[in-house]
This record gives structure tokens, C-alpha cells and sequence, in this order.
């Protein structure tokens, strides 16, 4: 009977919730592949409020610890059922589906993931710009277009624009051929909303529907609210008749309304949320995407770059203080 040893990885590890210091780097096994999952190498991860949220100790029920953190993560494929389509070495993304929560996620040099989760893709972009794509794009692609069904020709209101999924939505809904405007409470960062392609930034001082009335008298099709309930009534007031509102995020930290009645609703506006998954990015909308970053069409906002898992504790820092815009990506290296 042969005792094989088990190769070990490096690993972000939180053994219990804390502060920073609940970020340990840790020698751990490598992931054991169950039948219907992939084994993926992990070239680069992005690091999101959910994660800052999971080391506090602040998530929902379904996180227990020890548990390594990472709710999306891009590489290739180390190991997969045959008939899965996908092949060793093969660039992949993965995001959401409890991974970082549940079970253990992308803060590693190796994760595995249920084969439904898994996006191939061929790029030759750098790792670190790929890393801050997948849950970002799919939360921002999802809500366009599951959430709004956001056609070309249409305005759009993004509610919390200077955000990774609000610059995202931006530049998507820009390639689709849809009016952008957004909102930002800083008026010192129109700009960045205007690099992002908005054609109208707005400084939100709490309402905006007086403001977006002026530009669009009769009011916008479609609003995207990623600030959260407490501007939600505000929010309702600058859509057309017949269009969408679609809830997808509360930066306010706000989720629900207390003594909620469908009558703050408007006459004949309609209002949905959006919480999606990894197959709500379909490979070839993704595929679309790379090359619309590749050509120069797309804007990814990447607020900054860590090289090596040493850095996560800097890279939740940043996240955690929110004074520079954009999606933190973590680069492994060999």
C-alpha cells in the first residue's frame, strides 16, 4: 500500500474573524478535485467588500472558518472530467456560487469549483487586468441586461456610478449605444465617470431626481440603483413611465425599507432587482468583452495591482478605506 504525499499550496487563511491579522499565509493541501468540478491554478484574483466582510466575521450563516476567502478568481484549468470540454491549461474565470463562503475560494494558488461556474476564454490581456473582471462584469452585464434588458438608443441612470459594477455598467452600456448618466457624491470625481464614457455625471447630494428631469424631461428607461434603499424613493421618481428600476447593490449599507408599501412605487414604473451568478456571463458575452479591452473600447478600472498573497493584507486595507476607485487585483506569480 503506497502512501503517496499530498502536494501543499499557499493559502490565505482565515482560522476565526478578526482584523487583518485574521489574514494568515498558510501551507495547506492542494484542493482534491470532486467529479463535476475543475482544479483551476489561479493567476490572479480580485479583492471585494464581500471578502473584508467574510474576515470580520460580518457575512451571513452559510460561512464557516477555517475558510480561505475569494469569491472570483481567473487562471487555468489544472484538472477537469473529460467530458467537461475544458482542457489543462486552458484560461479560465470563476466567480460567486458560495465559493469563498461555502467552500474554499480564489485567495490560493489552486481552487476548485463546480464546472458550471467555470468561463473559458482567449486573451492575450495581462493576467492582472482579466484578474478584475469576472464578478465586477458579471454583476454590471447582469443588471443591464437581465435586470433592464437595456437596448441601444436608451438612457440609463447608474445610482453610484464611481463603483467598480457602476464604471463597468458605464462603459457597457457606452459599447451597447446607450445615453450614461451617473451619479457620484464627490463632485471632484465627475471626471474619472467621464472617463469612463457617462455623458452626464451628477452630484448626488441625496436626490437627483430634479437633476435627471432637467437633462430627460420625461424621465430615463432604465436605472441601474447600486446605492440602496435609503435613496430608493428618490430613485423611483427619475424613471419614465414603463421603465426599470433594477436593485442590485446598497453601498449605504441600507438592503431593506421599513413599512415598505408598493405605493411608493409611481404609477406604472416597474422595479426588479439583479443578483446573479457565474452563468449569468455567457462565455461568448465575456469573449466579446476581452476584445472590446483589447481594441480600447471597454475601460476596466483597476485601482491597483498586488504582486504575491504576502500582499493581501494591504490589498483589504485599500479596499476597506475606498479612497482609490476602482476593482484591486491580486497577481500570483509562479
Amino acid at each position: 500500500m503506497s502512501h503517496a504525499v499530498q502536494a501543499t499550496m499557499r493559502a490565505v487563511v482565515v482560522t476565526r474573524p478578526g482584523g487583518l491579522d485574521a489574514l494568515q499565509i498558510k501551507d495547506v493541501p492542494v484542493p482534491v478535485r470532486k467529479p463535476g468540478w475543475v482544479r483551476i491554478k489561479v493567476k490572479a484574483f480580485g479583492v471585494n467588500e464581500s471578502e473584508v466582510t467574510t474576515r470580520k466575521g460580518e457575512s451571513s450563516p452559510e460561512v464557516t472558518y477555517p475558510r480561505v476567502p475569494g469569491i472570483e478568481g481567473v487562471g487555468v484549468v489544472d484538472e477537469a472530467d473529460e467530458d467537461s470540454g475544458l482542457r489543462p491549461g486552458q484560461q479560465v474565470a470563476t466567480m460567486m456560487g458560495g465559493m469563498g463562503r461555502s467552500y474554499d475560494g480564489a485567495y490560493a494558488q489552486y481552487v476548485t469549483v463546480p464546472a458550471e461556474q467555470v468561463i473559458p476564454f482567449e486573451t492575450g490581456l495581462p493576467w492582472e487586468v482579466v484578474g478584475a473582471l469576472p464578478e465586477m462584469f458579471q454583476t454590471a452585464y447582469g443588471s443591464l441586461a437581465t435586470g433592464l434588458g437595456l437596448r441601444a438608443g436608451q438612457t440609463l441612470l447608474i445610482r453610484g456610478g464611481t463603483s467598480t459594477v457602476g464604471l463597468s455598467a458605464a462603459t457597457i452600456a457606452k459599447d451597447l449605444g446607450a445615453t450614461v448618466l451617473s451619479t457620484t457624491r464627490g463632485p471632484e470625481r465627475a471626471g474619472e465617470l467621464r472617463a469612463a464614457g457617462v455623458d452626464h455625471p451628477l452630484v448626488d447630494n441625496g436626490t437627483v431626481a430634479d437633476q435627471v428631469r432637467e437633462l430627460v424631461p420625461d424621465g430615463v428607461d432604465a436605472v441601474l440603483e447600486l446605492v440602496g434603499c435609503s435613496v430608493l424613493a428618490d430613485t423611483l421618481r427619475t424613471v419614465r413611465r414603463h421603465g426599470t428600476v433594477c436593485f442590485t447593490g446598497a453601498l449605504a449599507g441600507q438592503w431593506t425599507i421599513p413599512d415598505f408599501s408598493p405605493f411608493m412605487i409611481p404609477n406604472g414604473v416597474r422595479l426588479t432587482s439583479y443578483g446573479g451568478q457565474a452563468a449569468d456571463l455567457p462565455a461568448d458575452v465575456f469573449a466579446h468583452q476581452l476584445q472590446a479591452i483589447a481594441a480600447g473600447r471597454l475601460k476596466v478600472p483597476v485601482a491597483k495591482v498586488y504582486h504575491g498573497l504576502e500582499q493581501i493584507r494591504d490589498a483589504q486595507a485599500d479596499v476597506e478605506s475606498g479612497t482609490r476607485p476602482g476593482k484591486h487585483v491580486v497577481v500570483l506569480t509562479d
